[in-house]
């Protein structure tokens, strides 16, 4: 569906987002949170209820929201002084306020089932799916696994999830990157079972394959 206001237009098929007939790079958090708003407007939401959805199970501070909302508006366009697109609800939480028109997509041709590549990431009891392209690792709230330990960089690694492959990459980190008891000095490809530590952080990578309802482990 492509979803229309101002000079925007975001198209949930493809997840792309464009304004001014630019295509705009809109980080994941934020993009879960325009799909959000869009799908409640012009209903306020607040501050809580956004939180549970963004960052489920997972305690984070009003400035981690704030700041997501920044992200956006800067994305869209928008400003908080003169908000065309996003309302802030004063001492509750926010509302997608402008006019929009839809319009679906024409539906695909059938196409052939291929292959999908599964990935996650486990750090004890805790276990995260990996979005195709960049999964970043590390003490800040918005990764896509949060670490909280202070042996662990805001930003400390990343994995890549790209035509069917994973390989990880240390951000510079003060403690390094491990795979398989080796500190990494490059981007590494990673295998189902992987041992990854990151600080005093132990991880295990798991992947497979899956072909419609049929799933095979993928072997090291």
């Amino acid at each position: 569906m492509r979803i229309e206001f101002g000079d925007c237009v975001l198209d949930t098929d493809t997840r792309e987002f464009r304004r001014g007939g630019e295509a705009v790079h809109v980080e994941p958090k934020a993009y879960r949170l325009l799909e959000i708003l869009l799908a409640a407007r012009p209903k306020a939401l607040s501050k809580d209820e956004l939180q549970d959805q963004i960052w489920p199970k997972t305690f984070v501070s009003e400035r981690s929201l704030a700041r997501l909302v920044e992200v956006l508006r800067g994305c869209l366009g928008d400003s908080a002084r003169e908000p065309r697109y996003i309302r802030t609800v004063h001492g509750y939480g926010y509302a997608f306020s402008a006019e929009t028109s839809e319009r679906r997509q024409p539906a695909p041709p059938p196409r052939r089932s291929r292959q999908v590549f599964h990935c996650r990431i486990a750090w004890g009891e805790r276990e995260v799916a990996l979005e195709e392209g960049e999964n970043v690792l590390g003490r800040d709230p918005d990764s896509a696994m949060w670490i909280d330990l202070n042996s662990v960089s805001r930003r400390h690694a990343r994995i890549i999830i790209a035509d069917g492959a994973a390989t990880i990459e240390d951000l510079d980190s003060r403690n390094g990157t491990y795979v398989q008891g080796e500190r990494i000095r490059a981007a590494t490809r990673l295998s189902d079972g992987d041992r990854i530590k990151i600080g005093a952080a132990a991880l295990v990578f798991r992947c497979y394959h899956g072909l419609g309802t049929t799933q095979s482990e993928v072997s090291s």
